[in-house]
């Protein structure tokens, strides 16, 4: 996410003539391209007010992107976010933040409490919902991979290349490739939980770690209307319906499974209690995909964004971690503005990035 966004925002900012971006990318691994996630940020309970003004104005990006370039309902949906919590006295306090948060987020749009019967109106398949709710109508959905290649078709073929591989990092200008060493003006590094490995190579200590995260996809019983709201329960996984009849649930939070991509018994039957919670007659047999990705996060949950230390012309974005769908489209295009030495204040979004990469020269 945060690479593709990268070489769009440099397409958007330059021309063919004035500039050549590589992508390189060995395909493997990538939260991107596992996840489909909610985009509605707006009432997390975090307290850290760099990530929340990241996630709240790439909440915006996301949605003007989607409309600038015409993404498919496939891709990004705008359907609304339902938040349940255990009584209305909940609700209601929820709903108070809500209205207070608009203040500075209008595109958070219509906000109104609901009981269980209207949540099931909105959302038929949830057959044994029983607590109320806030809806946002600005809340959204996207599906990673479909999203980033969408962003590279809507890019110029003379400007971005792509090339799948694995690269190392010989300096802050140059990539060991397979077709020998590289130069480049900038480099963007934009390789989430990798961060910290391809940085060791130049000395630089980096405060990452990888999370793996997995989801499944239901096939509903029965078919609904399209165009339906996500859903956000309360201690709970998340719900997107992605077509009538198919809804994800996800993802999860694991820590101490490093860089594995296999799916596991464990996950799948975890994501399908919460689906049983909410959808009778849900079982393994429901199960049509599976996914798995790995996140970045950092010890303090913030992500950051900027010139690694000692090597000015080596950018970076990375520690986004569950939020990376919301986030990495801006953190994006903050680093295509580095890129071309254009003024942007970091201060609003990062805390420095020297929190978290240390120079061992």
């Amino acid at each position: 996410m945060v690479g593709t966004s990268a070489a769009y925002f440099l397409n958007q900012f330059a021309t063919a003539d004035q500039l050549q971006v590589t992508l390189f990318d060995n395909g493997t691994g990538q939260a991107t391209k596992a996840a489909a996630g909610i985009i509605s940020p707006w009432l997390s309970k975090r307290r850290n007010q760099h990530w929340y003004r990241l996630a709240r104005d790439g909440a915006d990006l996301v949605r003007q992107l989607a409309t600038a370039t015409k993404m498919d309902s496939q891709t990004y949906a705008n359907n609304g976010t339902i938040i349940t919590r255990k009584d209305a006295a909940q609700v209601f306090e929820l709903e108070q933040l809500a209205l207070e948060r608009k203040q500075s987020a209008p595109s958070m749009g219509e906000i109104r409490s609901l009981n269980p019967s209207e949540i099931k109106q909105l959302l038929p398949m949830l057959t044994n919902m029983q607590q109320p709710g806030l809806f946002v109508s600005g809340g959204s959905w996207i599906d990673g991979n479909r999203f980033c290649q969408h962003l590279l078709a809507q890019c110029s073929q003379a400007m971005v290349h792509v090339v799948s591989e694995q690269v190392t990092l010989a300096d802050e200008h140059q990539l060991i490739t397979t077709g020998g060493v590289q130069r480049f003006d900038k480099i963007i590094v934009a390789t989430g939980a990798w961060t910290r490995e391809l940085l060791r190579s130049i000395n630089v200590q980096t405060d990452i770690r990888p999370q793996k995260g997995q989801l499944i996809e239901l096939q509903l019983p029965h078919s609904t209307l399209p165009n339906r709201p996500v859903l956000m329960p309360e201690s709970e996984y998340d719900f997107i319906p992605v077509a009538s009849d198919r809804l994800i649930i996800g993802a999860t939070h694991e820590d101490d499974q490093g860089f594995d991509l296999k799916d596991t018994v464990a996950a799948t039957t975890d994501l399908l209690h919460t689906a049983k919670h909410l959808i009778a007659g849900i079982s393994s047999e429901n199960v049509i995909l599976k996914r798995v990705g790995t996140r970045a996060y950092t010890s303090d949950y913030g992500p950051f964004v900027g010139s690694v230390p000692e090597h000015a012309d080596l950018l970076v974005g990375t520690g986004l971690g569950s939020s990376g769908l919301t986030t990495g489209p801006l953190v994006g295009k903050l680093l295509a503005q580095l890129a071309l030495d254009q003024t942007v204040d970091l201060t609003t979004y990062s805390k420095p990035v020297t929190n978290y990469l240390r120079s061992e020269r």
